[in-house]
Formats: C-alpha cells, sequence, structure tokens
C-alpha cells in the first residue's frame, strides 16, 4: 500500500487528513492507535514521528506528519484528485493565513473542554505517580497535561478556551460572509475548510454549538460539510467524542 495513515478516530488533528484522503479518493490502509494505552509513545511509532502525536501519513515509505503539512502535502502529490488549494498565488496566501489563525486560535483552545468532558475521568483514575510519568512521556502535550492536572482545568481556563473558540467562530462567519460562502473562500471548498472542520464538528458534539448562535452562517457551513460526500466515510462511527463516551451523551440529555 502506497499511502499508510497512523491516526485515531477521534483526533481532531486526524479527522482533517482522513477528509482529505477520502475526497480524493486515495485509498489508504488505515493504523488507529488507541492514545489512551500509549501506542503514539511506542519506539516503533516514535521512529515515525518523534513527536508521539497522530496522525502520520506514511507515503511509499516516508513519513509526513503534522495535520496542516499534511494537507498541503496531498495538494503537492495529488493536484487532479479534488483540489483544494486555489491557483492564484494570492488566494493560496490567504489561504494559509486562515489555517494559521486555525490553529492557532480555536484548534487549540477545544482541548481544554475536549479534556475536561471527556478525557478527565480516565485521568482521575490513576494514581499521581502515574499522571506525573503519563505527562512526562508526552513530547508534546507535557506541559498541557500538568496544567490540567487530575482535577481539570478550572474554571478560568475553560473561560479563556470558550472565549478562544468564540473568536474563532466570530472569524469563520467574518471569512463567510467576506467570500460569499457556501465554503470559506467562496464556490470552492478549500484546505482551511478542513481544517477548521473538526473543530466545529467537536463544538456541536459536546454541545458548543451555542457559541456560534450569533453568526448562523457557521451552522450552514457544518450542514454543508455534513452533506459532502467524505464526510461519512470521516466521521465513522466512534470518531464523535459521545460515540466514544456515552456518558457525554447522557450529560447532554441525548442527542438527536
Amino acid at each position: 500500500m502506497d499511502f499508510i495513515l497512523y491516526n485515531a478516530p477521534q483526533s481532531t488533528c486526524s479527522q482533517r487528513v482522513r477528509y482529505s484522503l477520502n475526497a480524493k479518493g486515495v485509498a489508504f490502509e488505515e493504523h488507529k492507535l488507541d492514545l489512551f494505552s500509549g501506542d503514539q509513545l511506542k519506539p516503533d511509532y516514535l521512529a515515525i514521528n518523534p513527536n508521539g502525536v497522530v496522525p502520520t501519513l506514511v507515503h511509499e515509505g516516508c513519513p509526513v506528519t503534522d495535520s496542516s503539512v499534511i494537507l498541503e502535502y496531498l495538494e503537492d502529490i495529488a493536484l487532479d484528485a479534488a483540489p483544494m488549494r486555489p491557483d492564484d498565488p494570492r488566494d493560496v496566501a490567504r489561504m494559509r493565513a486562515m489555517i494559521r489563525f486555525i490553529d492557532e486560535v480555536p484548534t487549540p483552545a477545544i482541548r481544554v473542554p475536549s479534556y475536561n468532558l471527556a478525557f478527565l475521568p480516565h485521568f482521575q483514575s490513576m494514581s499521581e505517580e502515574a499522571f506525573q510519568a503519563l505527562a512526562d512521556s508526552k513530547p508534546l502535550r507535557r506541559e498541557f497535561l500538568l496544567k490540567m492536572g487530575r482535577t481539570g482545568f478550572p474554571k478560568s481556563e475553560m473561560d479563556e478556551a470558550i472565549g478562544r473558540l468564540r473568536r474563532g467562530m466570530e472569524r469563520m462567519a467574518q471569512w463567510l460572509s467576506e467570500s460569499g460562502g457556501p465554503w470559506l473562500m467562496g464556490e470552492s471548498l478549500t484546505c482551511a475548510d478542513v481544517a477548521i472542520m473538526p473543530v466545529v464538528v467537536r463544538m456541536d458534539d459536546i454541545n458548543l454549538a451555542h457559541v456560534w448562535d450569533d453568526h448562523p452562517e457557521v451552522g450552514d457551513w457544518l450542514d454543508g460539510i455534513r452533506r459532502s460526500e467524505p464526510y461519512a466515510a470521516t466521521y465513522y462511527h466512534g470518531s464523535l467524542l459521545t460515540e466514544k463516551y456515552p456518558h457525554l451523551a447522557r450529560a447532554q440529555g441525548g442527542r438527536d
């Protein structure tokens, strides 16, 4: 198999890459890593991704890491298959600036409520020593886990994360208004749409859709993504947190 994707079903960064591969019709072998079991920290995986995070795309034996990098890599090697990068260099620059904002503001922000709502019970079941050892083993997430601790992020951190998500949705609504939709840059879906997709899907899944109540265009955009052909293959059962962690659905009073 020319393409091997190491990823995790609920990983937002993994979902970006799965969507792009599915949109382009690229056949790939999927290796699902169990992040709680530490698959991403095992020597064989660290040999291809020393950051110990998902996803990693191995193409003809060459590992490509970081979801934003992988999205552009797929544009470089599969230009004729569902292109998601504009032709005009000025538009490419604008798309990349969008992705930079997405990666700096809403993407890290969604991790805070995700961890507090879904992952905290797992960490609370660990001893302090085991939790410290887990945090120390994370090349990129050590400080994030230690800040959360075994009691969860405090209200101040949650409030800050929601504020960053709100700014993300405001910027998204601005892009949609400027472009005229239905996508962030107009008529054609781009890597910027794919980059922000998992954040919006996750927000809806964990009952944070109210954050864009003042921006109905974001909800329309989400409806469009869900209707797109690659969506179902990307979000197979178990990809949503409420599918993996039923206590979230119960806490929300169930889902439609």
